[in-house]
């Protein structure tokens, strides 16, 4: 009988998060779809990999959903289905909303991080309803999604509704036996965050975040806060007034814009 969760396609895969749950996917004899826009940085990640000729790329941008979609369907064709999708592509930037400028900064952070989400778990779908044994998608949403932060309006409102999108997929698909995840992480150490110029609360190595997540996509997970640190502050943040948080964090540090001032 084939082991469950061996076939396994990764959005974002190039580096930081993604990077780090295609070495923990590998380590735990998974073969793996490595899906960013830079070939050759997916290469060098496959061939430091355990079967390094096991595992496919591809050289996609995830706002272009045909060859995303295309790409899926390689990886069905190629590997016979998919036991685990993670929709892990994303990108975070400051954005200020008087600023005309920053406008098509929040239509790219709002396309790569949910629209490109539902691009990639809607050529999977099908395929896993037929398919025997235990099925994941996956949704990396983040803390950020619980409340607004000021300065990153397009960041906090993609992953809000990565998270809403996620729950109305998970009952979607309940009859049909496909499991829907949703990993939050905090604060992981990655390039992107590496940017900040602020304190990073309960900084996690992206390695361990990886093993954490690859564990609750396992066990079927619903919803997991990682670290589970950060899932108590948020949980503590959401139970705020909002006169409380207005007051807590209305001064709070911003991350960089994108645009020009």
């Amino acid at each position: 009988m084939r082991p469950a969760m061996t076939r396994v396609f990764i959005t974002g895969a190039s580096s930081g998060i993604g990077a780090a749950l295609a070495a923990e996917y590998a380590a735990r004899g998974a073969t793996l779809g490595l899906v960013a826009r830079r070939r050759e940085l997916l290469e060098q990640l496959a061939a430091s990999l355990p079967n390094p000729h096991l595992h496919k790329v591809y050289a996609v941008d995830v706002l272009d959903h045909g060859a995303l979609a295309a790409a899926a369907r390689d990886f069905i064709a190629t590997q016979g289905g998919a036991d685990v999708v993670i929709a892990n592509a994303g990108i975070s930037h400051g954005t200020l909303t008087e600023f005309a400028a920053d406008l098509p900064v929040f239509d790219t952070i709002l396309a790569t991080n949910v629209s490109a989400t539902v691009a990639t778990f809607a050529p999977f779908i099908a395929t896993m309803k037929a398919q025997p044994g235990p099925c994941r998608l996956v949704g990396i949403g983040s803390v950020a999604g619980i409340r607004g932060l000021p300065g990153a309006g397009a960041y906090s409102a993609s992953k809000a509704a990565v998270l809403s999108y996620c729950e109305s997929l998970r009952l979607e698909l309940k009859r049909d036996g496909i499991k829907v995840v949703t990993i939050a992480p905090g604060y992981i150490d990655t390039p992107m965050t590496r940017h900040n110029k602020y304190p990073m609360p309960f900084l996690m190595p992206a390695e361990r975040f990886a093993a954490k997540a690859a564990d609750a996509i396992g066990r079927g997970a619903s919803y997991a806060v990682i670290p589970w640190q950060m899932g108590v502050v948020a949980k503590l943040l959401r139970a705020l007034p909002n006169a409380v948080y207005d007051f807590a964090f209305s001064r709070a540090p911003h991350k960089a814009r994108k645009a020009a001032p």
